[in-house]
């Protein structure tokens, strides 16, 4: 069995071929998003703040933050955004950039033991990256393409996670802190994305014994009615192995997707969690009863108020 731990200074999250899957939230990004991306430029993180905590509410169980933003000091800032994203909640953070510089920023001011996405199967990536991960102690997310480019046969995205997964091995990174992103590609475009990405997930699972991740809405690029899309998929990935995802939490379909999963999948046991979120609460009477055995005691002995006679 393979378990991800990783960990803020106070919490721990595994992921795991047989825990309940893994919500990465994926809102602290600047990419699309001008108006945050103007607001972090400016040393604004108000919205960072608000994004961070509205994701906690929705049930993140980690979050991943990005500050890439053009033409700016982007390891300040991201070291920046992660000790405040830090600061108001104790969720485990994936450390988010391109730049090996601003990676190695956030490494340095994080408290715990983070995901850092990510590594490519590039050469000068893995050489760049993977002894900041070793220096760390962090776990890294394994982007399953190289020079070459992405791709559309799963099995050179296979060869290329495994290269990955050996390399960060030389580097004393254990496969257990390797998880695999085997590229989500939009279904719009490609009509057999999600078949691909069903086969390796599970050659991933089987094989290299790695966890995976996903940008889960890549799925749908194009289309409308994403969310239904990229529910849809969840709940296949999940079936065929996946562990985690990097999505929005805010999307109610997303969640109850995923949710229903892990009931499915035997990852919630008495189905405790589904009912927790889900179960109807009692509306609280003018007496302070609650429930329905409240109203049954009212029209069993209770007596009914009539209108007082006109006078």
């Amino acid at each position: 069995m393979t378990d991800t731990v990783l960990s803020s200074a106070s919490r721990e999250v595994v992921i795991g071929f047989n825990r309940p899957f893994v919500i990465i939230g994926e809102r602290i990004n600047p990419t699309g998003r001008k108006i945050l991306a103007a607001e972090m430029a400016a040393g604004d993180y108000s919205r960072v703040e608000a994004d961070a905590r509205a994701q906690v509410e929705a049930g993140a169980h980690m979050l991943d933050v990005n500050a890439g933003i053009p033409l700016v000091d982007e390891p300040a800032i991201l070291a920046r955004a992660v000790q405040l994203v830090q600061s108001i909640t104790d969720l485990p953070l994936s450390i988010d950039s391109s730049i090996v510089a601003a990676l190695e920023a956030g490494l340095a001011v994080y408290k715990g033991k983070p995901l850092v996405n990510s590594v490519t199967g590039e050469e000068e990536r893995l050489e760049a990256v993977l002894p900041l991960i070793r220096k760390y102690g962090a776990a890294v997310v394994a982007i399953s393409n190289d020079e070459t480019g992405i791709s559309e046969n799963p099995d050179v995205r296979f060869a290329v996670a495994r290269k990955i997964v050996e390399r960060a091995a030389d580097h004393g990174i254990p496969a257990c802190d390797v998880v695999v992103d085997p590229l989500v590609m939009p279904i719009g475009a490609i009509n057999q994305a999600g078949v691909q990405v069903m086969r390796l997930v599970h050659r991933l699972r089987t094989e290299l014994k790695v966890n995976t991740t996903c940008g889960a809405s890549n799925i749908s690029f194009g289309l409308p009615n994403r969310n239904g899309v990229n529910a849809a998929f969840l709940t296949m990935a999940i079936g065929s192995g996946m562990t985690s995802a990097i999505t929005n939490p805010l999307h109610v379909e997303v969640m109850q997707a995923v949710m229903g999963a892990d009931v499915m999948m035997g990852h919630d046991p008495d189905c405790v969690r589904w009912i927790r979120r889900f179960r109807d609460v009692p509306p609280v009477t003018a007496t302070g009863a609650v429930g329905e055995g409240a109203s049954r005691g009212r029209r069993e002995g209770g007596h009914r108020r009539r209108p007082a006679p006109a006078s």
